[in-house]
C-alpha cells in the first residue's frame, strides 16, 4: 500500500475535481496549489503509481505525451483543442466504426480523437473572429 502523502493527496484532489485528461505538467501545476514545493519527478511516480493501483487511466492521442484521467469510465473517445491543448471526454462511440475494417480484417481495438476548439476558447475567440468579420 503506498504512503499517504500531502502530495499524493494533492494530486488526487485535482484529478478528482477537473473534467478533462491533464498532462503532467497540468496536474504539477494545479497540485502546487496545494503542495508549492512539488516537483515534477513525484508527480511522474505518483501518477504512475496511480496508472498501477487502476485509479487513473492513461490516455494516449498520437504523437503527442500521454495525458491521465480518472479510471473506470466507461469506453470513450477524447476531442482536443488546439488552442489550449486541452483533451476532453467524448461520452459514447463512433456507431458500427468495428464494421469499417476491409473484409477478413479483425478489430481489436479502436481510439478516436476529434480535434478543433474547445467551448471556452470558442468564447473568448468570437469576438475577434466578429471584429475580423466586419473589417
Amino acid at each position: 500500500m503506498a504512503r499517504r502523502t500531502a502530495q499524493r493527496a494533492a494530486i488526487r484532489q485535482v484529478m478528482e475535481e477537473t473534467p478533462r485528461a491533464l498532462s503532467p505538467t497540468e496536474i504539477l501545476q494545479a497540485a502546487q496549489l496545494f503542495v508549492p514545493r512539488l516537483g515534477l519527478t513525484t508527480v511522474y511516480r505518483t501518477v504512475n503509481a496511480l496508472v498501477e493501483e487502476g485509479w487513473l487511466a492513461c490516455v494516449d492521442l498520437p504523437g503527442e505525451a500521454s495525458r491521465y484521467e480518472l479510471a473506470g469510465r466507461p469506453h470513450h473517445h477524447h476531442f482536443r483543442c488546439r488552442c489550449c491543448d486541452g483533451v476532453f471526454g467524448i461520452d459514447g462511440c463512433v456507431p458500427g466504426i468495428e464494421g469499417s475494417a476491409p473484409e477478413g480484417f479483425t478489430v481489436q481495438g479502436h481510439a478516436v480523437v476529434l480535434y478543433g476548439e474547445c467551448a471556452q476558447c470558442g468564447q473568448q475567440a468570437a469576438p475577434a473572429r466578429e471584429r475580423a468579420a466586419h473589417a
